[in-house]
Parts: C-alpha cells; sequence; structure tokens
C-alpha cells in the first residue's frame, strides 16, 4: 500500500466530525518523526543512485526557508496556505522532473516522493479554519534547480521545517 495513501487514511480516521479538525496525527510526535526519517531516506537513496541526469527543464522548487520568530506570528491558516503553496509547487516540480527521467532508480525515487507530497498537500486540503475553498494560485518564492537531488532536499527541509513546527502548533491547539 502506497505511503501516501496510509498518512491520508490515518489523518481520515483521526478528524472530528463537522469540520476536520487534525487531533491524534498532531499530537502523535513520533508521526512527523517517522515523516522526517522517510524525507531522509529518500534524499540519501536518490543521492545514491548512478548517473542522475542534470534536468534540461529546470526544476522551480519554493524556497522553504523561514525565520521561526515570523513564523510564530503566523495565524494557523496561513501556515497551512503557505505549506500547500510550497507542496503544490514541490509537486510540480516532482511531475516535471518524473517526465525527464528515465533511469529505474531516480525514477522510483521522484515517485515515491510525488506521492509523499501529494498526500501531504490532500491532507492540508481536508482542514480549514477559515471558509472559502483554497485557491492555488499563491505564489512563494522559488528557485529553478537542474539537480534531481535538490527536489529531494527541498521536500526534506519542507518536512523537518514548516510542517513539522505547523503540526507542532496545531498540537498545542488540539492537545490534551
Amino acid at each position: 500500500s502506497p505511503p501516501g495513501l496510509l498518512l491520508l487514511t490515518s489523518f481520515l480516521l483521526h478528524v472530528e466530525e463537522g469540520h476536520a479538525s487534525p487531533t491524534r496525527l498532531v499530537c502523535d510526535d513520533r508521526l512527523i518523526q517517522k515523516y522526517i526519517g522517510e524525507a531522509k531516506d529518500m534524499e540519501k537513496k536518490a543521492g545514491q543512485c548512478q548517473a542522475l541526469p542534470a534536468l534540461s527543464h529546470p526544476a522551480v522548487l519554493p524556497l522553504v526557508d523561514f525565520s521561526l520568530q515570523q513564523w510564530k506570528s503566523k495565524s494557523n491558516e496561513t501556515k497551512r496556505r503557505e505549506i500547500m503553496c510550497d507542496l503544490a509547487l514541490l509537486v510540480g516540480a516532482t511531475a516535471g522532473a518524473q517526465g525527464q527521467v528515465t533511469q529505474k532508480c531516480g525514477a522510483r525515487q521522484l515517485n515515491q516522493l510525488h506521492r509523499h507530497a501529494n498526500s501531504f498537500l490532500l491532507l492540508l486540503q481536508t482542514f480549514s479554519w477559515e471558509t472559502g475553498p483554497w485557491e492555488p494560485g499563491c505564489s512563494p518564492g522559488s528557485t529553478e534547480e537542474t539537480h534531481i537531488t535538490s527536489i529531494f532536499l527541498t521536500y526534506r527541509q519542507l518536512v523537518q521545517g514548516k510542517l513539522r513546527f505547523f503540526f507542532r502548533d496545531l498540537a498545542k491547539d488540539s492537545c490534551k
């Protein structure tokens, strides 16, 4: 079973009825640590693939660095939307890279990364604190990269940084 499906299923099993609000997913810190471990593992395995080609069409990746001071001043909804923008850009970059990589090892790792990033994107779309649907037209800061390993690095930094702190912030509000 795909890990992304497991993530989405585990989340959906732990949302409150009415409006989706994260509970056990964010309350159990071991879960986000598992996803960080998986991101590191994907990055490591991609780095071990032999002769990964440079991308002929650069991948547009989100800039995922952030100031913890500024991050703490944002609402959970703003954080969620920012992460969704980053994930949408990452999913698009991964899909674009998949079309350029024929090498089996690299293609397998990109496929796994695409599933994970897309699952987090779907997950974050399931809960909202403001009315109105999410609009994918946001424009986070971005950079262009031709190295496939940069895609994995960006994903790991996103999961280790913004996503982990977002889950931690949600845990403060949702966990007893």
